[in-house]
């Protein structure tokens, strides 16, 4: 058996419904589609090059990787870590694992694949500024003027931004695409699926 076959994953409208039941701000849930976009995307292309990658976890994380962050605006609270707590709770571990590293990835030893899907969705989400697929110099450019604050929080931005340029160049090293042709997914619109659960 596949250990694809033993990945319980939400469904898109179950993806949907948890975005409501969490209630998940309009611009969380535009920015969450757009991740999701991008992170298919690019999982599609490195599936093509021959990586061992599970794209409906892809999608499913990438659909659910804010989850907790409504809840969390205003408040110290980690909204990878709410959110990751929310989906194990309801049997989705391995969507879990994949929102609870979106923000910093965590090295899995256990996982020898060159590449896995949290890898994937990290990136992505550090691509897109609000709902629009954007550089990462555009990207980490705002967080420092948003977030950076101290020069503590600042160090912690550029940390996050030196291991996004590495991630970047291992996801694009064996593509024959570049990080601009991400901006690509600009010009395609969101199903009008995507804002209901049915």
């Amino acid at each position: 058996m596949e250990k694809q076959d033993l990945i319980l994953l939400p469904s898109h409208n179950q993806c949907l419904a948890l975005m409501e039941a969490h209630g998940m701000l309009p611009n969380i849930r535009e920015h969450s589609f757009r991740v999701m976009e991008v992170a298919s995307f690019l999982g599609e292309a490195l599936v093509e090059a021959g990586f061992d990658l599970f794209l409906p976890l892809v999608t499913a994380g990438a659909l659910l990787h804010d989850l907790g962050k409504t809840q969390c605006l205003g408040t110290l609270t980690n909204h990878a870590e709410l959110g990751a707590g929310i989906l194990e709770e309801l049997g989705y571990p391995y969507v879990a694992q994949v929102v609870r590293e979106h923000v910093h990835l965590h090295h899995d030893i256990s996982d020898t694949r060159p590449l896995r899907e949290a890898e994937l969705v990290n990136y992505a989400d550090k691509r897109v500024l609000h709902e629009t697929v954007v550089t990462l110099e555009e990207r980490f450019a705002d967080l420092k003027v948003r977030y950076g604050r101290t020069p503590e929080a600042l160090a912690r931005i550029q940390v996050t931004e030196v291991r996004a340029r590495a991630l970047e160049e291992k996801l694009f090293a064996p593509l024959q695409l570049s990080p601009l042709d991400l901006l690509r997914v600009n010009g395609e619109k969101f199903p009008k699926t995507y804002g209901k659960s049915s």
